[in-house]
């Protein structure tokens, strides 16, 4: 039996037991697979046309000002706009939701901005099938100067860099469920839009979603001119003797040598 026992452990193939590893090198892996990770992130934040930028905001702040947009100050005044239908309420339909986040007093924006959300949704929708999410709108600057002290990466509530938000003409639309397919055809549709100078965007990342800034110009653009018919030009008919005429003047020419 003894011998028996010696035979079959000796037929037995060894395994080896696995090394330890040490702290070092786990921790080491761990830096290799975080640093892929953020080169990754890097590599999506420098590859979108849209990503937002200290320039973006400037251009934002002269246009409004140039269209002399006030930056709404506390409730009350933006009550007062909403009542004067500066402000009206943000469109909610199959093809726009508003997030159950936003407080119902901060569902307004400008009427250039809430036709802009008509006709991107509908686009979207025909598209996808999908409405859009508003996510953020009008603040005052009550609201912002909260805001900062909650994030830090919140705009001013003044200055040449003020949030846009303020004026009502922003609005910041939803990425989270995005297809890939979907946030292509986004940011080539707003793309297009801010090329033509009717819209700035600024892509943005951490709250993932579109910031988005309506100018007067989107306004104006959807009025079509009016057509003034082209004025008949009366034509005198023809005159047989005068065509006679010319023609025997002609004839009685000398040929060119």
């Amino acid at each position: 039996m003894v011998v028996l026992l010696l035979v079959i452990h000796a037929a037995v193939p060894k395994v080896a037991s696995p090394k330890p590893v040490a702290r070092g090198q786990a921790q080491s892996k761990h830096l290799k697979s975080k640093t892929r990770k953020h080169r990754r992130v890097s590599w999506v934040f420098f590859r979108s046309p849209l990503k937002g930028s200290r320039e973006s905001l400037l251009r934002q702040n002269l246009k409004i000002d140039s269209e002399n947009l006030e930056r709404i100050a506390d409730s009350e005044q933006l009550q007062s706009l909403v009542q004067e239908n500066a402000l009206v309420s943000l469109p909610e339909t199959r093809y726009i939701a508003v997030s159950s986040k936003l407080p119902q007093d901060r569902r307004y924006c400008r009427p250039r901005t809430r036709i802009f959300l008509e006709e991107f949704g509908e686009d979207h929708y025909r598209r996808f099938g999908r409405s859009l999410t508003v996510t953020s709108a009008v603040r005052t600057v009550d609201f912002q100067k909260t805001l900062q002290r909650r994030n830090k990466n919140a705009a001013s509530e003044s200055g040449e860099l003020a949030s846009p938000h303020l004026t009502g003409a922003t609005v910041d639309v939803g990425k989270r469920g995005m297809s890939p397919q979907q946030l292509k055809w986004v940011r080539n549709y707003l793309l297009e839009m801010q090329s033509s100078g009717f819209i700035d965007v600024e892509e943005e990342f951490r709250q993932s979603v579109f910031h988005v800034t309506v100018y007067k110009d989107y306004e104006l653009a959807r009025v079509a001119p009016a057509t003034v018919a082209p004025t008949p030009v009366e034509t005198a008919a023809p005159n047989p003797d005068h065509n006679a005429s010319e023609r025997a003047h002609d004839a009685s020419e000398t040929p060119p040598l």
